[in-house]
């Protein structure tokens, strides 16, 4: 199994903290991207996620080696959905294991910070008023 996944499938961030296990990692970083209510002042009733799954596991994975070669760190995941998302569910998950806490917390911010810009999957938001936007990128070619 790949370290980086795009999934369909809800994230259960307990599940992917136990894939972090590393007798020799002192330190274990978890960040959890949630969809929330509201953006930029509009109300928002639920995001759908779109992606260019085999160039986005390709350059996630390039992402993730980054971080280890960069901060020296163990183990580095991270679980992006497509789909249809509710208020309140795990979008993205990003997880570092590594010695020390410094290194795993640069390299989660690395690692998420990278993955919004560089990797194809792209968010719509919906709002109660209609219509749904494209947000931080221009939508599927085929949408």
């Amino acid at each position: 199994m790949s370290d980086f996944c795009i999934s369909r499938s809800e994230i259960v961030p307990a599940e992917e903290i136990a894939a972090l296990e590393d007798a020799a990692s002192g330190a274990v970083v978890s960040f959890c991207g949630r969809v929330r209510n509201h953006n930029e002042g509009r109300a928002v009733t639920r995001l759908e996620y779109e992606c260019y799954e085999e160039l986005a596991v390709s350059e996630g994975e390039r992402v993730l080696g980054e971080a280890r070669e960069r901060f020296g760190v163990g183990k580095v995941r991270c679980v992006h959905r497509t789909g249809d998302l509710a208020i309140g569910e795990p979008a993205v998950w990003v997880g570092v294991a590594a010695g020390h806490r410094e290194e795993a917390f640069a390299a989660a911010r690395f690692v998420i910070d990278e993955i919004k810009k560089r990797v194809p999957i792209w968010k719509r938001e919906h709002y109660p008023e209609g219509p749904a936007e494209w947000i931080n990128a221009a939508p599927p070619e085929d949408a």
